[in-house]
Formats: structure tokens, C-alpha cells, sequence
């Protein structure tokens, strides 16, 4: 969070009991709207009250991956994509305590803070004044005022300059990313899950194949066909898949606690995820890099918070070009220059690199694209001929583990769809949440 904010509210809490009691021991019984001779009465004008910007939105319409129409319920121990977010915001202790601070944050009331300040600081000027009157200017009390003073009256102008205002405003953009980057966490972690089922799958179909090969190698051995040797080798290899499997599952299990508690469900460990939406194709074809692109930035608050540091550090120097009277003999402003040369390039590099990540992930989407028709057609290809082999196998020509074999392949090409079409919704998905919300990772 923003440590100027923070500490101008700390300033004002402080600085308000240290009135109290300080007025109290001047003995003050009266309102007097008198103030010190070297700081004068506050003005009782309302505060520049100018609309902050809100957080950028992206021009772009880029719609989410999800099936059309409101997501229906999950049915217990289910997840699907569709409810995920939804689900976050209900249950995520994280997200709700972010939505507490946002609303603690929004619900200041700057007017009457403004009014607030405005008493106290005329209460303290009233003190003082008190104080030169009895004679006590350069006593404790007094210096003590003076602090307190100083202070609350940073406060009160940063407030009525709308510096306040803006520091908060950029907490809660600040804020509510966080969310967004929590959000986009849980959503990888779900096409995660979903990749590694289809591992266990592709595991589970090396082992059953690996048996038959062991059965049929037990079988040649006793016929002596084969040496013993031989036939340990192909059995060798049967310890191996059974630890990658338990592993794995290992890993599933880990993993699927993680997003139950995300959500704020019982850790189980077994929370079964539904499929992924499919990406209409219309949808992708809709995808339009320039403007896109145009919509990311303006969402970015990576780019919004970069450009923020640029602006501070164009103040900074310019503070220092003041204090030094411009000139440039002088080897502090000397080195502001170059420190102010050093946050451009920084913001330069940052710019660039948004804008070749997002371009990366374009491209990306497009590759995904051609690798599903490829796997699709590879499918295809495979089914026919598992069809012609199943027609030899009726006929007497081929052998069970042939055919067995064949059915494999079908089911290796089917897993590389699966793979394909994970891979593409994942990098959609993705590049939703750059197009609407900035965020790129």
C-alpha cells in the first residue's frame, strides 16, 4: 500500500489526540478564531474536491472463455470454470479482507475530514496564541504546538490539494489488481489440474500396455523364446511408472487442496473439475492486436503504476532544479538529471516490454490455433485406422495386442486434442485478461 497515504493518516490521528490534550492544559474555555502571528487562520473553504481517475478501461471488447448464459450451481465436491471467479469472491479469506480495506478506504468522508482538520488547526493556533500571551513562546508546550502544527497542516493541504485523495485512489486500483492477480492464479491453477489429469491418463495407458508386454514376454520366455534377461529388462521398467504415478497423484491431490482452499471449501483433496468452455471460433477471429493491445495498456496498472513513478521522479527533480536555482554546476542537480534520465528508460523498458508480452501471447493464441486442427486431423487419421485394423482383427489377420496397440494410438491422439485445446484455452484466457484487465504474466 502507499506509504504516503498511510502515513498522512497516521499524522492525523496522532496529531488530533495531541490537540486535544494540549488545548486543554492552555486551559482554553472559549472559541477564539485567532491565530498565531507566523501561521495565521485556516481558511473555511471546502476542498478541491476534483474527480480522481478512475482505474483504465480497456476500449476492447475481448470476451471471457466461458459458455454463454448464468453459470448454474455446482453440484457438491464439483468445480467448474464457469463459477470459479464467482466462488473466489464468496469464499477467498484473501479477497474478502482486499474488498474490506477497498470499502474502508472508499467510505472516507473528505468533507468532513477537511472540516476536521480545519477546527483543529485553528484550535492550535488558538493555543499558541494563548501561549505568547502568557509569556510561554519558548516553552515545551509550545514547541510541542508547533510540531503538531506543522504536521496537521501537511495533512490539510495534501487534502485539499487532492494529493489525499489521489494516494488513495491508487491504493485501490492497487488493491483491487492484487484481486484481479489472485483470481488469474486460481484460473491457471485450474487448467493445471485439468492438464495433469490427462497425464494420469497418458501414465495409466503406458502401464496397462507395459503389462501386456510383460504378459506376453512371460509367455515367449516360457515357450524359450526369450532369456530371462530379456525378460527382467521389459519388467524393469514397470517400478519406474508406478512412482510417476504416485507422484502425481501426489501432486493432483496438492494441488486440488490449494484451489479447494481458494475457494473456501473443505480440503479434500479431491474436488472434481468439470471441462473447460470451449473457445468459439467466432471469438477468435474477433481478436484484433492493435486495438487490443491499445485496450491492455489503458487497463495496465503495471504501466499506470510505472508512469506514477516517472511523475514523482520528474517532481523530485524538479524540487531539486528549485533548491540549486538551476544551475547546472551544481553536482546535485547534475545527478538529478541523470537519476530523472534513469526513471524514463526504466518506464521506456516497461512499455516495451508490455507491449512484445502481449504481442508474444497473440501470436501464441494463433499457434495454439493450428496445433488443435493439426492434433484434430491427427485424430482422424489414427480412427480410420484403428477402424481398418479392427476389420483385420475380425477377420483372423491381426492379433489382440496389435489391435490393443492400435486403440492406444486413438487414445494418444485424443489426449493431444485434450492437450491442444487446454494449451489454447489457457492462452485466451490469458489474453482476456490482458485485453480487459491488464495483466500480464
Amino acid at each position: 500500500m502507499n506509504r504516503r497515504g498511510i502515513a498522512l493518516f497516521l499524522a492525523v490521528a496522532m496529531t488530533l489526540s495531541l490537540c486535544v490534550v494540549s488545548v486543554l492544559a492552555a486551559g482554553q474555555t472559549e472559541e477564539m478564531p485567532v491565530a498565531s502571528e507566523t501561521q495565521g487562520i485556516v481558511e473555511t473553504a471546502d476542498p478541491d474536491t476534483d474527480p480522481v481517475p478512475e482505474s483504465p478501461e480497456g476500449s476492447a471488447e475481448v470476451a471471457e472463455p466461458a459458455a454463454s448464459g448464468e453459470a448454474q450451481p455446482d453440484p457438491t465436491g464439483t468445480l467448474s470454470f464457469d463459477n470459479l471467479e464467482r466462488r473466489l469472491r464468496e469464499g477467498n479469506c484473501n479477497l474478502l479482507a482486499l474488498d474490506e480495506t477497498i470499502a474502508s478506504i472508499e467510505a472516507l468522508d473528505y468533507d468532513a475530514m477537511y472540516e476536521d482538520l480545519r477546527d483543529a488547526l485553528n484550535e492550535i493556533a488558538d493555543a499558541q496564541w494563548r501561549l505568547i500571551q502568557f509569556g510561554m513562546s519558548d516553552s515545551y508546550t509550545a514547541g510541542t504546538l508547533k510540531q503538531s502544527y506543522q504536521s496537521l497542516r501537511e495533512t490539510f493541504d495534501s487534502l485539499k490539494d487532492g494529493e489525499l485523495q489521489q494516494d488513495n485512489a491508487d491504493i485501490v486500483l492497487q488493491l483491487r489488481n492484487a484481486q484481479d492477480q489472485i483470481v488469474k492464479a486460481a484460473e491457471s491453477l485450474y487448467v493445471a489440474l485439468l492438464e495433469m489429469d490427462i497425464n494420469r491418463g497418458t501414465l495409466d495407458r503406458s502401464l496397462t500396455a507395459l503389462d501386456r508386454s510383460i504378459q506376453e514376454m512371460e509367455l515367449r520366455y516360457e515357450l524359450g523364446q526369450i532369456s530371462a534377461l530379456t525378460l527382467d529388462q521389459v519388467k524393469a521398467g514397470r517400478p519406474s511408472l508406478l512412482s510417476s504415478q504416485a507422484t502425481l497423484d501426489m501432486n493432483i491431490t496438492n494441488y486440488n487442496m490449494q484451489l479447494e482452499l481458494m475457494i473456501g471449501a473443505d480440503l479434500t483433496g479431491k474436488m472434481v473439475l468439470q471441462p473447460l468452455p470451449e473457445v468459439p471460433q467466432a471469438r477468435l477471429d474477433a481478436m484484433d492486436l492493435e486495438a487490443d493491445l491499445t485496450a491492455a495498456r489503458e487497463a495496465s496498472y503495471d504501466l499506470y503504476a510505472a508512469q506514477k513513478t516517472l511523475e514523482d521522479a520528474e517532481e523530485d527533480y524538479k524540487d531539486t532544479a528549485k533548491d540549486y536555482h538551476y544551475d547546472t554546476s551544481k553536482y546535485q542537480l547534475v545527478s538529478a538529471q541523470h537519476t530523472l534520465q534513469a526513471a524514463q528508460h526504466t518506464y521506456n523498458a516497461t512499455i516495451q516490454n508490455f507491449e512484445m508480452n502481449f504481442r508474444t501471447l497473440y501470436m501464441q493464441v494463433k499457434d495454439y490455433q493450428q496445433i488443435l486442427s493439426a492434433s484434430r486431423a491427427a485424430l482422424s487419421s489414427q480412427e480410420a485406422t484403428y477402424a481398418s485394423l479392427q476389420l483385420k482383427y475380425e477377420q483372423g489377420n491381426l492379433s489382440q495386442n496389435a489391435l490393443l496397440d492400435a486403440a492406444d494410438q486413438v487414445s494418444a491422439a485424443q489426449e493431444s486434442v485434450e492437450k491442444a485445446e487446454l494449451d489454447l484455452f489457457s492462452a485466451y484466457n490469458s489474453y482476456c485478461w490482458a485485453v480487459e484487465h491488464g495483466i500480464l504474466n
